[in-house]
């Protein structure tokens, strides 16, 4: 990208107000950072600073001369049209979420991906657009809303050429798994280690060239955790416990990033969602209170994940075993608190020394195995029509059988689903 001049903002109701990520995510999208301005107070409904504070954020840009102003706080359409106002004229004024879309734009690598990206980017402003239209009313009564509506207009259609295109990336990994392959998928935040704990898991192995159907298979990926450097998931072939697989690395979560923001892009979302064994990488080196937060955040992206959960410390080499130990304490905190299927014993390992990845493996390859054969039954009606559908989906299903009022289901799933498919069912009794 080409290089501009920021200067970034950051608010924080109190404690520490650390800037590393929002400098790193504004240089990732092609700024020098010139200058930063903190403030530790509430927000400001109409700058999201204090009126003193936004003052001495315009006179900054003005003498570093920067064209933008990046605040890692997410702001109002009010705020950014207010903050424009105030700094010198042509500012641009983004927010967290707004920079994060630009660099969305930028790594886009398929038709799926830029149109995501573009619906995103518009709905983003479109509160925008609206208050600017709101402000322009008196003096252009005839044109007001008319770009909105536009805007409106675009959204729905991007959304049915979204739709229109399918799920290849599905579709691909139904194919790799008829050929015996089964998924694990690497989630967690930017900078856990999760591209060098893939490097550690990958087989040494490119057959990408062997096989057109797994073209997509990455055997060079880069190991450095760079935010976003792909909107594209990268899968490579592993043996796990002489387990043929494909591990796959998903991009990164940043702190801070909306829920919406990240279910616009839904190849990281439907490999998670799918895959056999999702293993939540964490940074032991994160204090026990931050990796709280951010597992909890992981936890809930990963509420509907149909595999079984390995929860990983990475950078466990940094630690004492007391520092350690503080951390295991906390994700079985997080664990015990959410509605995905954490474990509360963490495999604490090191990818960049190779730690403890023998242990890992093993883990992962116990929930690989950990299959269940149910039969269950449920009252015949469309929600038991739906149960056998979301089934199909998620399960080997052995028998269908009705007899009379009833559904009888025979499957072999995941633990997981397979818990859920019986609750499901008991559900649907308690209401007949």
């Amino acid at each position: 990208m080409q290089s501009r001049d920021a200067v970034v903002a950051k608010r924080a109701d109190a404690g520490t107000i650390d800037t590393d990520e929002i400098r790193g995510l504004a240089r990732t999208a092609g700024y020098a950072v010139v200058a930063e301005l903190t403030q530790r107070r509430g927000s400001d409904s109409t700058y999201e600073f204090g009126r003193g504070k936004a003052e001495r954020l315009a006179e900054t840009v003005a003498a570093t001369g920067a064209d933008t102003v990046v605040f890692d706080n997410e702001l109002t359409p009010t705020q950014t049209v207010e903050l424009a106002a105030l700094c010198p004229e042509g500012t641009r004024v983004l927010d967290r979420h707004r920079l994060v879309l630009d660099i969305f734009e930028a790594r886009a690598g398929d038709r799926r991906s830029t149109l995501q990206v573009e619906r995103a980017k518009l709905a983003w402003r479109l509160p925008r657009i609206r208050e600017r239209s709101d402000e322009q009313a008196m003096n252009r009564r005839t044109e007001s809303g008319t770009r909105y509506y536009d805007v409106l207009d675009r959204l729905d259609e991007l959304t049915r050429k979204i739709e229109a295109l399918g799920d290849e990336a599905a579709a691909r990994r139904d194919r790799r798994r008829e050929a015996g392959f089964e998924y694990v998928a690497l989630a967690g935040y930017t900078n856990a280690g999760k591209s060098t704990l893939f490097h550690r898991l990958a087989d040494d192995l490119d057959f990408s060239a062997r096989d057109p159907d797994h073209a997509d298979l990455d055997a060079t990926a880069e190991i450095e955790d760079r935010l976003f450097e792909t909107l594209d998931t990268t899968t490579r072939r592993a043996t796990i416990d002489g387990r043929p697989t494909l591990v796959t690395d998903t991009v990164g979560f940043v702190e801070g990033l909306s829920h919406e923001l990240v279910e616009s892009f839904h190849g990281t979302l439907s490999v998670t969602a799918s895959a056999e064994c999702v293993a939540v990488v964490a940074d032991a080196g994160d204090p026990p209170a931050r990796l709280r937060t951010k597992l909890a955040t992981t936890c809930d992206r990963l509420a509907d994940a149909d595999g079984e959960l390995v929860a990983v410390l990475n950078k466990a080499d940094l630690l004492d075993p007391d520092e350690l130990a503080a951390r295991r304490e906390a994700v079985a905190e997080v664990a015990a608190a959410s509605d995905a299927p954490l474990p509360a014993d963490p495999v604490a390992v090191s990818a960049i020394e190779g730690q403890n990845l023998d242990a890992l493996g093993a883990r992962i390859s116990e929930a690989l195995s950990e299959r269940r054969s149910v039969e269950i039954a449920a009252p015949s009606g469309d929600d038991a029509m739906r149960l056998v559908s979301w089934l199909y989906e998620r399960a080997s299903v052995d028998d269908v059988d009705y007899r009379g009022d009833e559904v009888r289901i025979a499957f072999t799933a995941p633990a997981s689903i397979a818990a859920t498919a019986e609750s499901r069912a008991a559900a649907l009794d308690a209401d007949r």
